[in-house]
């Protein structure tokens, strides 16, 4: 029955879209090819180079205690990252404005309150991550810094005060060294705007850095950073984690605030957008959740400590066969086969494969819920009204014909996205179909998770992609999108380098409010698989 049901949801109009879509884009990259000078050589370098300062390889947790040791000082620290910055983001493009000067008085100050200040332990409870460089996506609010998320409309927005979770890691002795790259609006896979053009993977720089978070991803992989914010409302956080070989965590709906980002969500959508941390190492994550929480991180039970052999471990290779998503590759699925083994051989557990039929129908079920009215009848905040920012909406057609002879400041998948708006409030009855299988897909994985499930699942169907290749295969981020509409904590974890030296990673899913348990598998797979890699490393 639920065959026939999802069949039904899958209307024409929908396998129209995608094929039009397809042949859209495939279409505009052909002319892009055309027009666009190629290289008279290969460009080099492929990858950043590697790191090379000793500080830059700590994980916050454990810098902040030599800070509060006194066995560094803040400014060396902070000047570390700094440098690196200025080496690093000529190649990445990453940091789109940068408070170094700012940064670098901040941390005087944490020097002198360490001469002055109390003891150890004291600083530990009150400042957690004193004196502890970090970055933050572009989109949320940072005070001095602009808040464009990548719309040309916004250029000259500068913030006037911080986000709720920047101004927690601030108080918690946090020093911000610049804002990061996004996609428009935060709505695409590749972080590449008009505003500040596109940003390159650390790895190889003819590759994507993911999005809409690509610009934190990018510079924790690259050691520009130690630990970063980022926002998820289809996978904005997970797959630039993946796709730049970090961890990253989107918690359990409705426990860190949204406050002070734009776009913020409204309706429906505040259910299924969340704020979560980026970090380079695994033991960073609770840290930085406990942080961003605040008062509600209660909820997320990471005081209890969850003991691995007691976790029932669930696997799915794949979403099923989905007509609008790619295969997965053949490398992803041998890096979670060996997740499967070493789990069942070093702790003794049975992993238990299993198939949601359900998730064939991720992206259907994703767009009809991010459009869908909430509990009080409100409607979904249009994207075309958000491209125009408080002023006209924006005419994707329109925007289309303009974009093809040059002259549109919107990207290419913001306009696609437009278009995809307009042809699924085509089909009102398909829709409300939908949603009420998401509905019911999110009461199956509940109840097949329970207390004690750990679901593993692909992050993404392909390593990462080369630029601008996103657009032949758009609805690929279904694989992170789906638990965003079903609220189910999701921490990415990496698992080492492909055969071509791209990061390679896997999704742990729990039951809501179950954030501890997927915290703690990560650390176990980071162990185990070595985590992040440095990027340039022969």
């Amino acid at each position: 029955a639920a065959g026939q049901w999802a069949a039904m949801a899958l209307s024409r109009a929908e396998r129209c879209l995608a094929l039009l879509l397809r042949l859209l884009s495939r279409a505009c990259l052909a002319l892009l090819a055309l027009v666009a000078p190629g290289p008279a050589r290969p460009a080099p370098p492929r990858a950043v180079p590697p790191p090379r300062h000793p500080l830059l390889l700590l994980p916050a947790r454990r810098l902040a205690a030599r800070l509060r040791a006194r066995q560094v000082t803040c400014t060396e620290v902070v000047e570390a990252y700094v440098e690196r910055i200025r080496e690093v983001n000529p190649l990445v493009n990453a940091v789109v404005k940068d408070r170094f000067e700012e940064a670098l008085q901040e941390a005087r100050q944490v020097d002198q309150l360490l001469l002055e200040g109390p003891g150890d332990d004291c600083l530990e409870e009150k400042f957690p991550l004193l004196g502890v460089p970090i970055t933050v996506k572009e989109a949320f609010s940072l005070h001095g810094m602009p808040n464009t998320s990548g719309l040309v409309n916004r250029r000259n927005v500068v913030a006037t005060s911080d986000a709720t979770v920047v101004s927690r890691l601030k108080q918690a002795g946090a020093i911000p060294l610049g804002v990061t790259n996004c996609s428009e609006l935060c709505m695409w896979y590749e972080s590449s705007n008009r505003v500040y053009g596109r940003t390159n993977n650390p790895y190889d720089l003819q590759r994507i850095a993911g999005g809409s978070s690509g610009g934190e991803g990018c510079v924790l992989a690259a050691a520009c950073s130690v630990i970063g914010v980022g926002s998820d409302v289809g996978g904005s956080i997970r797959m630039p984690a993946f796709f730049n070989g970090v961890f990253g965590h989107k918690p359990t709906t409705g426990v860190v605030p949204n406050d002070g980002q734009f776009p913020n969500a409204q309706g429906v959508r505040t259910s299924f957008l969340c704020t979560g941390p980026m970090c380079r190492y695994a033991e960073d994550l609770e840290l930085m959740l406990r942080v961003m929480a605040g008062p509600g991180a209660y909820k997320l039970r990471l005081n209890e400590k969850a003991s691995l052999e007691k976790i029932r471990f669930l696997c799915m290779d794949h979403d099923g066969g989905s007509v609008f998503v790619s295969p997965v590759d053949k490398e992803i699925l041998q890096a979670q086969k060996k997740v499967v083994e070493h789990l069942e051989s070093e702790l003794g557990v049975q992993v238990q494969h299993v198939a949601i039929h359900k998730m064939k129908y991720s992206f259907q079920i994703w767009s009809a819920m991010m459009s869908s009215k909430d509990s009080d009848g409100q409607e979904a905040q249009l994207f075309t009204d958000l491209l125009g920012d408080h002023g006209n909406p924006v005419w994707p057609l329109w925007e289309l014909v303009k974009w093809l002879v040059g002259m549109s400041s919107h990207t290419l998948p913001a306009i696609a996205l437009g278009l995809t708006e307009k042809v699924m409030k085509l089909n009102p009855g398909g829709n409300a179909k939908l949603v009420s299988m998401g509905k019911s897909l999110q009461e199956e994985m509940e109840a097949l998770l329970g207390p004690d499930g750990v679901l593993l699942y692909p992050s993404h169907p392909t390593i990462a992609p080369r630029h601008n290749s996103p657009i032949c295969m758009p609805f690929n981020f279904a694989y992170t999108a789906i638990f965003n509409v079903l609220g189910l904590p999701v921490t990415q974890c990496p698992l080492g380098l492909s055969s071509e030296g791209l990061p390679l990673g896997i999704q742990l899913v729990a039951a809501p409010y179950n954030d501890h348990l997927t915290l703690a598998v990560g650390r176990y797979l980071e162990e185990a698989f070595g985590g992040w890699v440095l990027p340039g490393k022969v």
